[in-house]
């Protein structure tokens, strides 16, 4: 089966089939402290563990640290 008729009987896109989604560098070490900042302060939301993490010089976004 082609390529093409594959992607339009999914439903999907034939460039998402092509693309390998390659993942931050710092990925993992973020998601680390993410997680030590939540075990340490278990209260907190994304809002204030980002304003943590930019306290500590990670200059991440909120909605990055929401999505992981």
């Amino acid at each position: 089966m082609s390529e093409r008729r594959a992607s339009r009987t999914l439903g999907q896109h034939r460039s998402t089939q092509r693309k390998i989604p390659l993942g931050r560098v710092d990925e993992a070490r973020l998601a680390d402290g993410i997680s030590e900042l939540s075990d340490k302060y278990g209260r907190y939301g994304y809002c204030m563990v980002t304003g943590l993490l930019n306290n500590a010089s990670w200059h991440v976004n909120h909605k990055r640290v929401e999505r992981i």
